[in-house]
């Protein structure tokens, strides 16, 4: 049997790869409907995407071959796809994350923020994998104090009473080994939780922004796609007035659980005195002090990153606010039309890291030294294209385009019109118990799937169904969008389950278990924010007349 199995999985990805798309054609040989050869492409890629049997980004280029051979698009159409203002809006986004991650800013305002909070102890990707390692240092200062007290303890009680066993090196009391055994527990299920809150985190906080995460993305580039007219009803700022208090309830929630499965929620013990727990206090705090010693004094490059950092942040909320005029009706918006999105913001502060020096230029010409009249008078600028090439996920941007390619094929083919007409029948469905249903499912399949890729296969559909039952497409894709993040219960679920998953601290059964329950917890969150602030900000009782037709662009 075990020999079987190993021969199945060793041939796996070949028949998946090879067979997959023979065993497919007899669908767009009986039916020969462009429809029908549209849903081919995507039943394919959504097979390809969920196996892996080749990159993701390989996946997302099928529709530039596919499309033209099938004659659904031709190349020209499909092509342009792949880099629509959505994309440049990510790519913009991701390389200020970049600059951010190059001169370390992030670690510092990480430790800056942490030794303000406190040491109680209790992008996502690069935020995770700067955390994780404080993390790990921390939890071996507490063990080594720890270990400290207990042999200045042990020898206290040694000379006091006269009764214990001695060790080779030290002299400490056991004063059983139930208790030692509790001890030995109790800090281990500290390391885990410590270690899943950082990936936690990591995946929740990602949700507050229009580019935290790809999904997020995802969801603007398909509603200028599938509703042109929507006229930026999601925005970084209506998406972060959204999204934002849904991120601190879940937080929130996650740290609740993790101290009751993990913590037992002893608040005398997480709260209280005692000298162990100074100890451990005061260990984590020297931790953090030290990482942050490390770091140096604030440089010019830091700063001049920040200053970038706060003008993009600055500029995508005071664009086009919503509440008030912004800065776009100055001199960039004529009747219908707005010139400038959130992605000219991005662009722009992309560019500008490319421009600002990383160093203060020097202005003394008379007093410079044979070397440095040698050097060139403008110093390097914060970012470079090599550091820029190599920390860039580019996969991501072809993965974007793939699916707004998708999203015009079932356009233009009349594959979202006939999916449509096949979900009427959930008319008679409470909206709310068909929100609660679509993201229960999606938070399930995000599990074993890219989440990019996730929220590209589903919400075209889910755009249809919406438009065909009346229903306000938001309602349907503000909480699929979001639950497409918490994929919490496997370490090959998202990159920071991964690299925490990979400090040995976990097994799968303790993320399976405490995922679980998260998936849970996020469900429940994203459908309050929905069904309450959510439809204040976004009109969610109303069939907007956005939604009315699809327009194709030809």
């Amino acid at each position: 049997m075990a020999s079987a199995l190993s021969y199945v999985s060793k041939f796996k990805s070949f028949v998946i790869l090879f067979v997959t798309p023979l065993l497919l054609l007899p669908l767009i040989i009986l039916m020969p409907a462009k429809f029908v050869r549209c849903a081919y492409v995507i039943i394919l890629m959504a097979i390809y995407w969920c196996t892996e049997v080749i990159p993701l980004a390989v996946t997302s280029l099928m529709p530039a071959l596919l499309f033209p051979l099938f004659k659904i698009l031709d190349s020209k159409q499909v092509c342009v796809q792949y880099m629509k203002d959505t994309n440049m809006l990510f790519l913009g986004g991701l390389i200020v994350a970049v600059a951010v991650e190059r001169w370390s800013l992030h670690k510092r305002i990480a430790l800056r923020t942490l030794l303000w909070v406190g040491a109680k102890p209790a992008h996502n990707t690069a935020t995770t994998a700067m955390m994780v390692p404080i993390v790990e240092a921390v939890l071996q200062q507490m063990e080594a104090t720890s270990t400290a007290t207990e042999a200045g303890l042990g020898a206290l009680e040694l000379a006091d009473k006269g009764k214990a066993s001695e060790l080779p090196g030290s002299q400490v009391i056991f004063e059983g080994p139930a208790m030692g055994q509790r001890e030995n527990c109790d800090r281990k299920s500290m390391c885990k939780a410590m270690t899943l809150c950082v990936c936690y985190a990591a995946s929740i906080g990602g949700t507050a922004t229009l580019t935290g995460t790809g999904p997020n993305v995802v969801l603007l580039g398909q509603m200028h796609e599938l509703f042109p007219d929507s006229k930026d009803t999601v925005n970084f700022a209506s998406w972060f007035g959204f999204a934002f208090p849904n991120m601190v309830i879940m937080l929130l929630l996650a740290w609740l659980w993790l101290q009751c499965v993990y913590m037992r929620f002893s608040f005398k013990k997480s709260w209280g005195c005692g000298l162990e727990r100074r100890n451990n206090e005061k260990a984590a705090y020297e931790v953090l002090q030290e990482e942050y010693r490390k770091l140096g004094p604030f440089s010019f490059a830091e700063v001049n990153v920040l200053l970038c950092f706060l003008l993009l942040v600055s500029l995508w909320f005071s664009r086009d606010p919503g509440f008030m005029p912004g800065w776009l009706s100055v001199a960039w918006a004529e009747g219908e039309t707005k010139y400038a999105s959130d992605a000219t913001v991005a662009i722009f502060v992309a560019m500008l890291l490319f421009v600002v020096p990383s160093q203060k230029p020097k202005f003394n010409f008379c007093n410079q030294t044979e070397e440095e009249r040698k050097t060139p008078f403008y110093p390097p600028a914060l970012l470079n294209w090599k550091v820029t090439q190599e920390k860039v996920p580019w996969g991501i941007v072809l993965l974007l385009g793939g699916g707004f390619a998708l999203a015009k094929g079932c356009e233009v083919s009349g594959l979202s019109e006939w999916m449509g007409k096949q979900m009427e029948p959930l008319h008679a469905v409470p909206p709310a118990a068909i929100t609660l249903i679509l993201s229960l499912l999606v938070a399930v399949f995000t599990e074993c799937t890219s989440n990019v890729a996730t929220t590209t296969l589903f919400l075209p559909i889910f755009a249809s169904m919406s438009r065909s039952i009346g229903l306000n497409p938001l309602y349907v894709m503000l909480p699929c969008t979001l639950s497409a993040s918490f994929a919490f219960m496997l370490p090959v679920a998202t990159p920071p389950n991964a690299i925490v998953f990979a400090y040995g601290h976990l097994k799968v059964s303790d993320m399976v278990k405490t995922g679980l329950m998260m998936n849970i917890i996020g469900v429940f969150c994203v459908f309050l924010a929905v069904n309450t602030w959510g439809r204040v900000i976004f009109d969610l009782d109303h069939f907007p007349d956005w939604a009315n037709v699809t327009h194709i662009e030809t």
